[in-house]
């Protein structure tokens, strides 16, 4: 027994003896433009390496094996070193150069309206290095410190058209860019020549002096600018943005602008209306007064997120408006709304809504727009295509119909007061559908009417030539004196005289969009 227990000891001796350890291996670390070699035990991860060779890691630092990886024999374990820095750079902005072909001028003479200055961006740029090289240069910031200007030259070009004399001032918008024509149509010049007009906006103040246009922007649907019709001077902006349906110039207050605004979105249209009412005004020195709400952004009637219209009265007190269902005024000082007439909107099926045009007789006393009529057939009210020519009391009453089926675009125009021999009248010009129950896709023509709608005659184009089309044409625009009108045809401006029935061509470039005429 004493044998076995012996044996016994002697075997648990034996399995309780040292363990051989497995030799360590070798590895080479490359970091900072050194090699280490180490003798490390095996199984050891890459971090534990670096953590024995004294190395740490910055937090961009890359390093190869990952440092999860277990070491194996003679590997080698690179550390790149990365470091971020930032560069700040100022870059000249080149000015582009721009060409104005000038009908008044004689035919290649070339004359410089506008001198080009490079503008100026600094740029913030965010760099990488590896182990002290560059890889990687990314701008982060730009900032714009000033904006290039372009150089621009007028060179003149032949033209066959006629001189004809103009009474007052005769502002238009040619491929972007803004003319004026005084005393007759050779005495021309750009009062803005940077092309970005974007023919939303575009009025000429009362006493002919101020120019209010909206022009394009980078990051807002446009912003709204003013330049003197004077002393070619510069325009400046008004720090007035997204105007799509109006902005117009009071006519009883000096250098004084009503607008409505729209929020950007990134649906169809590219806004949703704001249907407010706002007016601004500015001093001599062009510092703006404070600003005065007379609608809060609101959301009333049907189809609010098109849009609401609107038009000064003579006498600058009231403002009219229009809506897809309703017109009517409202008093300047309060913004009280004041309905005229109501009736169905129309169903375009479309992704657009119509409004309306709205124009104030010149003594006030009445609103000349358009009524969305019965149906002609069974349509229902909404999908009726009958669109009539009224004359709204401004006082409330009975409308009165000028002209039946003048059509949705007939753009009513009422000429300035002349005297008569017993009383003191004017005329309308509208346009009139030439097919009025298709009046959304018909070609129209320019009638004159005497104010009661009598005596309506169609004066242009002549006949035999293709109509008017009402989205290029827009609104006919008279002269002061009531003896002509302007209007855009195939987009070109023409002058018709009213006295002899006689229209003449004034541009050739098929680039005019807007006009104005005080």
């Amino acid at each position: 027994m004493w044998a076995a227990a012996c044996i016994t000891s002697a075997a648990l001796a034996a399995c309780a003896a040292p363990q051989v350890r497995a030799p360590d291996i070798a590895v080479s670390v490359i970091a900072d433009s050194q090699r280490r070699d180490l003798e490390i035990a095996p199984g050891t991860t890459v971090a534990n390496v670096l953590a024995q060779a004294g190395i740490e890691l910055g937090p961009l630092d890359r390093v190869t094996p990952p440092l999860y990886s277990l070491i194996a024999d003679g590997a080698t374990v690179r550390v790149i070193r990365v470091r971020e820095s930032f560069e700040i750079e100022q870059v000249a902005i080149p000015f582009q150069r721009r060409i104005v072909r000038n009908e008044a001028l004689p035919p290649g003479e070339t004359r410089l309206v506008q001198a080009g200055r490079e503008g100026l961006q600094e740029i913030t740029y965010r760099i990488l290095t590896e182990d002290g090289v560059e890889t990687s240069r990314t701008p982060l910031r730009t900032t714009l410190l000033a904006e290039p200007v372009p150089e621009i030259l007028m060179i003149g070009a032949s033209s066959s058209f006629e001189t004809v004399p103009l009474k007052g001032a005769l502002v238009y918008i040619d491929g972007g860019n803004a003319w004026i024509l005084t005393q007759d149509s050779s005495n021309r010049f750009p009062l803005v020549a940077s092309a970005d007009l974007d023919s939303r906006i575009f009025a000429l103040s009362p006493d002919g002096q101020w120019l209010l246009f909206s022009r394009e922007d980078e990051t807002r649907l446009n912003a709204l600018f003013v330049v003197a019709t004077f002393g070619g001077e510069q325009p400046f902006p008004l720090s007035i943005f997204n105007v799509i349906h109006f902005a117009d110039w009071s006519p009883a207050a000096k250098r004084t602008i009503a607008y409505s605004t729209v929020e950007p979105v990134s649906s169809s249209p590219g806004w949703q209306a704001r249907n407010d009412l706002r007016v601004i005004s500015f001093d001599e020195k062009r510092n703006p007064a404070e600003e005065k709400i007379l609608v809060a952004p609101n959301a009333e009637g049907i189809y609010s997120w098109w849009g609401t219209k609107f038009a000064w009265s003579p006498d600058g007190t009231r403002l009219a408006y229009s809506r897809p269902d309703e017109v009517g005024w409202i008093a300047g000082a309060g913004g009280a709304r004041h309905p005229l007439l109501t009736f169905p909107p129309y169903r375009t099926q479309a992704d657009w809504v119509w409004l309306p045009a709205i124009r104030w007789s010149p003594d006030g006393a009445f609103l000349i727009t358009i009524r969305h009529g019965d149906p002609a057939a069974q349509e229902s009210p909404e999908e009726s295509t009958v669109f009539d020519l009224v004359a709204l009391p401004s006082g409330g009453g009975t409308p009165i119909t000028l002209f039946e089926r003048a059509g949705m675009f007939a753009y009513p125009a009422p000429g300035p007061l002349i005297d008569r021999t017993y009383e003191q009248g004017y005329n309308v010009a509208f346009l009139e559908a030439a097919r009025p129950l298709e009046s959304d896709r018909s070609k129209y023509h320019l009638v004159i009417s005497d104010r009661d709608g009598s005596n309506a005659r169609p004066v242009f184009p002549p006949e035999g030539e293709p109509g008017l089309t009402p989205g290029e044409a827009g609104e006919a625009e008279w002269s002061p004196d009531g003896k002509q009108i302007a209007l855009i045809y195939e987009g070109n401006l023409w002058i018709i005289d009213l006295a002899t029935g006689e229209s003449r061509q004034l541009t050739g470039d098929g680039q005019v969009t807007m006009i104005d005429w005080r």
